[in-house]
């Protein structure tokens, strides 16, 4: 599937999510929430005349299951980049919405087009996920060319950022005896990639490397922090003015949303495939 990382291994079970359409949203139920932390719509066409950085608090929607559904009032939407064509896009930006497109850089997925552009010998152990295996992050003069094809399509159709799934495989058991430096070059390199076409992109996870990276990414993307009491390591990125977009898939919004709340994070609540609910801090 989609979003996954060391925490979905660990559990076995499903991963995946990012925070809400931000703290500072309201919700009256209906999905409707208002548009703050300084948004300004997207352009539909045209160069983009600087990247485009996300400020905390933005409220968000991030679905990754099937095309996008606009059901969520939100400034941002993080969709699925293969899954969603050009016309989404351009549909979410004619709403003055931007668009995060999600990739999977760590694994190897045998549902995608590009399936066929892997190595065999890139491929690691499974990921706990059907269909997918880690990659081994240190072969980057064999990556960085399909990871390039891949984030040229993100911006070809026209997304804002990207946002990597899958940047801490050297904590998991992948097959590869990768370091947090081989993790550190891969995902600098990975960083360097969306920031030459023009694209933001976001660190997904990975706390034990925030501070080494926080000037590196735009805005983080978590999965479960207040899960696991660790969502005060992500206040570099509050505090360099970048937005964390944090999700959490079991517990309620009245257990996390004041401690979300008060670090500045965008958090909602998501069920593990993804799909278009979401119930916002």
């Amino acid at each position: 599937m989609n979003a996954r990382i060391w925490l979905r291994t660990a559990l076995g079970a499903a991963l995946a999510a990012l925070v809400l359409a931000g703290c500072t949203g309201t919700d009256d139920g209906t999905g409707k929430e208002s548009h703050r932390a300084g948004h300004t719509p997207a352009p539909e066409t045209g160069q983009r005349s600087a990247l485009w950085q996300p400020r905390p608090g933005l409220a968000w929607q991030w679905q990754l299951n099937g095309p996008v559904q606009e059901t969520a009032d939100v400034p941002v939407y993080d969709i699925d980049g293969f899954e969603n064509s050009a016309a989404d896009v351009a549909r979410l930006h004619r709403a003055g919405r931007k668009v995060i497109c999600y990739i999977n850089v760590g694994a190897w997925e045998d549902y995608r087009p590009d399936a066929g552009d892997f190595p065999e010998r890139v491929l690691g152990g499974t990921n706990g996920w059907a269909g997918e295996r880690w990659l081994d992050i240190r072969r980057v003069s064999v990556l960085r060319p399909i990871m390039e094809r891949r984030f040229d399509m993100c911006r070809d159709k026209g997304f804002d950022a990207v946002e990597p799934d899958l940047v801490e495989a050297y904590g998991n058991k992948s097959g590869f005896p990768l370091t947090a430096r081989d993790q550190l070059v891969y995902n600098r390199m990975i960083a360097d990639i969306a920031h030459e076409r023009g694209l933001s992109v976001g660190l997904k996870n990975d706390l034990p490397q925030i501070p080494e990276l926080v000037k590196v990414f735009d805005f983080a993307v978590n999965e479960q922090c207040a899960e696991y009491g660790e969502c005060d390591r992500l206040t570099p990125f509050i505090e360099a003015g970048k937005a964390v977009f944090h999700v959490e898939y079991s517990g309620t919004t009245r257990g996390f949303c004041p401690e979300a709340r008060s670090l500045g994070l965008s958090s909602m609540l998501k069920k593990p495939d993804l799909d278009p609910w979401r119930k916002p801090c």
